[in-house]
């Protein structure tokens, strides 16, 4: 299998599983950065072995569907991705999209329950 399919299919899988949780927002969230935070190792043993790579866009969109903070601690631990441009700021854009989306969506939620 594709190593980017893969990757989707796990994030599928950890949201499909999230629904069945008691707190589906918390697991999901836990759930999307332990996700992003392996798949930021595998990708960083895949550029030292000279392996087929993650896509640098399925990066950043494990970091937009809430794995940013996964992606930030694999971004330092694995030293990978720290220094590369545009990546890098694309990264910051998209965290800042998904705290920006999230908070909409808690905000809403409020105002609907009210």
């Amino acid at each position: 299998m594709n190593l980017n399919r893969g990757c989707y299919l796990l994030l599928v899988l950890a949201a499909l599983a999230s629904i069945l949780t008691p707190h589906p927002v918390a697991m999901w969230l836990l759930l999307a950065n332990v996700l992003t935070f392996v798949i930021y190792g595998v990708d960083k043993l895949a550029a030292r072995k000279d392996w087929r790579r993650v896509p640098e866009v399925t990066l950043l969109t494990l970091g937009f569907v809430g794995g940013w903070g996964g992606a930030m601690v694999g971004q330092q631990l694995f030293r990978h991705k720290t220094q590369k441009q545009p990546f890098k700021t694309y990264f910051i854009i998209s965290m800042i999209a998904s705290i920006l989306l999230m908070a909409a969506i808690y905000y809403f939620s409020l105002r609907q329950a009210f």
